[in-house]
Order: structure tokens, then sequence, then C-alpha cells
């Protein structure tokens, strides 16, 4: 018998087909092969096919938009948003429009072109998330903006259009629904039972451990109660935070070191799927909900496709159920 399950935070229902469950071997994976796509203007030596650099963790004495460098986060040259000009908000009749300002940057992980996020050390991938936090901190001066939002997309089907491994941040001015959702869903919560949800997630998931795929001190990895995604997978910290970018040096050690084992296990046992990853964090200058909001990274493979039910209804089918996937990837062997 299929099972109706609700997210806990806000409401969203999935199906967990349990009759027909998958395991990996069961779907078509997509897996990532490196191609020879010819020129890449993220690589080393081709700094001048990319606006200048915005941030740059690099060797002593490299010169800045030169070789030399470990990250780069430079202006996409395709920009969702733009940072010049005004919102100019107005309307037409029952209709909202603003102009389309913003900021839309790449972070360039790694000046190695063969070298996905999975593969970086835990020194490189602290690099990549302290630049995250670095770029947060400059970009949440700017008045316009009310919400920044990081992602990556890992292979084509994903949404990457470069095989060269990258992230990108885009800063909003206003807050989108999903996150709006998440925080509306937390406020109820916390307006009910005086806690924090994400937190009482954290103890419930840790006392019973069936869909726990990692931890360490600091940070738990979940597959979560009600998955939108075959294999989805949550990173929390365990302590609660509201706002990702004013993590402490050493709580962002521990995340590198947790994250990168995570991917690992991920491109191990699904074969190097291609995958999302977003990072939910606090709106810009939204104290008021720092008491129960919780920033967390959510990691999505894309093994399945949404289609026609999913899109009319809101509800998600998912053929592997959480407690199954997290045992898979805490068996597999990084």
């Amino acid at each position: 018998m299929p099972q109706l399950r609700k997210d806990p935070i806000i409401g969203r229902w999935v199906i967990i087909s349990i009759e027909r469950s998958k395991r990996p071997r069961d779907y078509n994976i997509s897996s990532i092969r490196k191609s020879d796509e010819g020129f890449c203007p993220f690589c080393a030596g081709n700094e001048s096919s990319t606006p200048p650099e915005v941030l740059a963790y690099r060797e002593p004495n490299s010169s800045p938009n030169g070789p030399g460098w470990r990250l780069r986060v430079v202006p996409n040259k395709f920009p969702a948003l733009k940072i010049e000009g005004t919102l100019d908000r107005e309307g037409e009749g029952i209709y909202d429009l603003m102009n389309g300002v913003g900021a839309h940057e790449v972070i360039i992980e790694s000046p190695n072109h063969d070298k996905a996020m999975a593969d970086l050390s835990p020194e490189e991938m602290e690099n990549v998330l302290n630049a995250y936090r670095e770029r947060m901190h400059d970009l949440k001066r700017d008045i316009r903006f009310r919400y920044i939002l990081v992602f990556k997309n890992h292979g084509a089907v994903a949404g990457a259009s470069l095989e060269h491994s990258h992230s990108q941040l885009i800063a909003l001015p206003i807050v989108p629904r999903n996150v709006a959702e998440e925080i509306e869903g937390t406020r109820n919560y916390y307006q009910l039972k005086e806690r924090c949800i994400f937190c009482d997630m954290i103890r419930q998931e840790t006392r019973e451990g069936s869909r726990i795929v990692l931890e360490n001190e600091n940070f738990l990895v979940i597959c979560p109660f009600a998955p939108r995604f075959p294999f989805e997978t949550w990173i929390l910290p365990k302590t609660h935070k509201p706002n990702f970018e004013t993590l402490p040096k050493e709580d962002l050690t521990s995340l590198s070191r947790i994250l990168s084992r995570t991917l690992k296990k991920l491109a191990k046992g699904l074969n190097n799927p291609p995958y999302n990853f977003i990072l939910h964090t606090n709106p810009i200058n939204n104290d008021k909900d720092s008491s129960f909001y919780h920033w967390h990274f959510e990691i999505m493979p894309t093994l399945t496709r949404v289609a026609g039910f999913e899109w009319g209804t809101g509800f998600y089918i998912n053929h592997t159920a959480p407690e199954n996937a997290a045992e898979h990837l805490r068996n597999i062997e990084e």
C-alpha cells in the first residue's frame, strides 16, 4: 500500500510508492561523464573570458584576473538579474511588477576542469563555503536585496550549462515563495509549541536513527521524512542557527567535511548522478524570524522527472522510501 506523507514544515504531501520501491540500480541514472567540450571559460588561463572577479583565493604574488587562483567568484556573464538600476515597483491594475534588479554570481570552485565538487578536498570545500559566506556578507549591505540564494546544478540534466564545476549565487529583491512558505510553516509551529521545528526534527531523527546518513559534532545529514525526490538529502546544523553566513570558522570547517562526505556517498552510491543543491537561509535583515528559522542545505539527485501529476497537484511521487535511501547511503564506503 502506498503511503501519503506530509511535510511537517510547509504541509506539502508526497506519495511514497512502497509497492514499487526502487533501489539505485532500478533508476535510469544519467551518470555524469566527462566530455571533450572544447574551450572552457572557467579554466585557469582563460580568466579574460569571464567578467572581472569580485572575489578570489589566490597564491601569493598572483595577479587579479590572471592564473594562480584556487577559487574565483565572477559576475554571471548572462545574469538572470542585473545589479544596475532601481526597483521602480509599480502596478498595472491587479498586476505587480518591478525592474529585474539583483546580483547573479558564479563561484568557480577549482581551476581544475576535471574536478567535481565531490572530488574537492575538505580544505577546498571549506574555501567554497567561505566564499559563499563572504559574498553573502557583502551583498547584504545592498538595501535593494531581501534574499540571497546559493545553489548548484551538477550535470546538464540538472541544468548546468558548463561542465566545469561551479555553483551560483543570486541576490533577489523579494523573498522567494519556497522560502516564504518554509518561514510561515516554522513561524506557525513556533507560535504553537515555542520551539523550532527543525530543532525538534533533529531530536526526533537522532532518536529514531532510520533516516540518518551521517553526523558529526555539529551537523546531521538525513533523508527527510517526506522527500519530494528519491535520495533527497538534507544537511542541518545541530545548534539552532537562522543565518548561514554567521557560521563561525570551526563550524565552517565541520560543515565542509560533512558536505564533502555526503557528496562522495551520493556520487559513489548512485553512480555519479546529476543533482541540485540549494542553501535555504534566513532573509536579509529578518531578525524577527531568527527564533524559529533554521538554515539548511537540500541536495536533490536527478533520478526522476517531474511530470503532469506533480505540476497539476503539487504532490510528488517518490519510489524510494527515505529510510531505504538513508540505509543505502550509510552503507557506502567513502
